[in-house]
């Protein structure tokens, strides 16, 4: 795998894991590659939702429960270098110096639907490392933007205030492959009419809506334990 041991992968080296994740994002093939067991929490919403900073405080609490946990941040590709442009890693640099953490940034590069090409290779690498908990996060989507259902196996999606209307709008697309909802920055005004738009939009489908505040923690303990009970089912 040019260079690179995927036996070392396998057993935890997270050095080695990067380097295999360089490998598969240069489009180059990876022999061996697994599946695993590790379910993929997938991250989507509007830009400006807050995406990035609750899945920090979502990093937060998994790591007092213990477990390892390893997030793919998808980033808008830069003009200049077209490369990702890490604004979602620098939101969780908090996490940098945690051995128990890892964090990986990559570009779209063109692909749509707020992933990137090498996705799914890159969250079957992170299983592989043995890591506890794999999260996914999305560029901010829009209504067709909905890749992220097929790479997940629970997809929250957050949104922020003030987006009554563009849950209305986005009834027939990323609003409808939700597992779970998220009202985050919940210590704002407009809050409470989303969580009741975001019910009307569900409709009969028995969807749970939790409302987090991610920068003061307000209601992660209740996420964490809905896409636990999400998981488990």
């Amino acid at each position: 795998m040019s260079g690179v041991s995927i036996d070392r992968v396998r057993s935890g080296d997270l050095r080695a894991l990067a380097r295999a994740i360089s490998v598969v994002e240069a489009g180059m093939p990876v022999a061996g590659l697994q599946p695993s067991s590790i379910p993929v929490i997938g991250v989507t919403g509007p830009p400006g939702a807050g995406k990035s900073t609750l899945i920090s405080a979502m990093i937060s609490q998994m790591r007092l429960a213990g477990d390892t946990v390893g997030v793919l941040a998808i980033d808008p590709s830069s003009p200049i270098t077209g490369g990702a442009m890490l604004g979602d890693r620098i939101r969780m640099q908090g996490h940098a110096g945690d051995p128990g953490v890892f964090i990986r940034s990559m570009a779209t590069r063109g692909e749509l639907g707020g992933l990137a090409a090498a996705a799914r290779d890159v969250m079957t690498l992170m299983g592989m490392a043995g890591l506890d908990r794999l999260i996914l996060e999305t560029v901010g989507v829009g209504q067709s933007e909905v890749e992220v259902m097929n790479l997940a196996d629970v997809v929250v999606v957050v949104v922020g205030p003030g987006w009554g209307d563009g849950i209305q709008a986005d009834k027939a697309g990323v609003v409808e492959i939700a597992d779970l909802f998220v009202v985050n920055k919940g210590d704002r005004p407009g809050a409470e009419e989303v969580r009741r738009a975001l019910g009307e939009v569900a409709g009969d489908r028995d969807v749970e809506i939790v409302v987090t505040t991610a920068t003061t923690g307000q209601g992660l303990d209740d996420l964490v334990s809905a896409i636990d009970g999400l998981i488990e089912r």
